[in-house]
């Protein structure tokens, strides 16, 4: 590098040389800002700096639920012809071709199952089926249709019954279990799905007609939505947790309650000053933390409380 050029000049055209040459191709992850701080040894701020450039640049571009990844129609890898997810396909796939980008699916979702969202990347998944990595974009556009196509094939596994449960919360109870046991099945699920941004996935509209069709003869379709937003949304929150867990436990060797024990020697130093008596007594007895438990015990006091608002008396 020249004398004089900054440290987030320097990342900048790191970085730029691999998209560039296509060691970084379309969809792959580029490193996030805090790999970036440890990596180069710089502040949190020139990392973000750097990665502000190559936005700027049109290199690299973020995605809910991935990170900043290589834009599409940069470095030396073809663009594919396939359209974008949400949007219609120049031509119906062939059987062959739905054969081989199943496959291509299901192999990112065992990657992801086994080590997390940020360890899917097109080169990987290649690596995985024994494929070159340029031949996975005649399927898949870039990493985002992946991940879409991921989180579609998802809730394919569990279709939701042609004959719902008889009243609006014993239907609305099964979705929100449905939907818990999906992101029980793939922790990286819940963290990919947006509320803001919602995805158009064809196997996940279902879901939000069941849902609107549970109210439909009691509440104004609008209010209906809310209903809906507001319990998938507490149902993904909650399973939220799980992939970081997961990526938690396998970067310490330890599990949650090996990791809380860890934590002991400064618990007490801080139950020392007497301030929490019930905190540190809660702490003595213990407390069996199940994550399914919360889960049932918050859905349940929602559905209470949408009794009450349709004018019902909770269970």
């Amino acid at each position: 590098m020249e004398r004089g050029t900054s440290r987030s000049g320097q990342i900048v055209a790191e970085l730029r040389h691999r998209i560039v040459t296509g060691e970084l191709a379309p969809g792959d992850r580029v490193p996030s800002t805090r790999e970036i701080t440890r990596r180069w040894g710089v502040a949190m701020a020139t990392a973000t700096k750097a990665l502000t450039q190559l936005r700027h640049e049109g290199l690299v571009r973020a995605v809910p639920g991935v990170g900043t990844v290589v834009a599409t129609g940069t470095g030396s890898a073809p663009r594919p012809a396939a359209a974008r997810p949400g949007g219609p396909r120049p031509r119906q796939r062939r059987g062959d071709e739905q054969a081989a980008s199943a496959r291509i699916v299901a192999a990112a979702i065992a990657v992801a199952d086994a080590e997390g969202l940020a360890s899917v990347s097109m080169r990987r998944v290649a690596a995985e089926l024994g494929m070159a990595t340029m031949s996975l974009y005649r399927y898949v556009t870039d990493k985002d249709d992946l991940l879409a196509q991921m989180m579609d094939a998802a809730f394919a596994e569990q279709p939701l019954p042609d004959e719902p449960p008889e009243g609006w919360r014993d239907r609305l109870e099964f979705a929100a279990r449905t939907l818990w046991a999906m992101f029980r099945r793939h922790p990286w699920l819940a963290p990919a799905l947006s509320v803001t941004r919602p995805q158009p996935l064809p196997n996940a509209l279902p879901f939000t007609e069941w849902m609107l069709g549970s109210l439909a003869d009691r509440l104004d379709v609008q209010t209906i939505l809310t209903i809906h937003i507001t319990l998938f949304n507490w149902v993904r929150a909650t399973a939220i947790s799980m992939e970081a867990e997961a990526e938690a436990e396998a970067l310490s060797g330890l599990d949650a309650e090996e990791w809380m024990d860890g934590q002991e020697p400064a618990l007490r130093e801080i139950f020392a000053t007497g301030r929490f008596p019930l905190f540190e007594r809660l702490n003595t007895e213990g407390y069996d933390f199940d994550l399914d438990g919360l889960f049932e015990f918050g859905l349940q006091r929602l559905l209470d409380g949408l009794a009450v608002f349709v004018g019902e008396a909770p269970r």
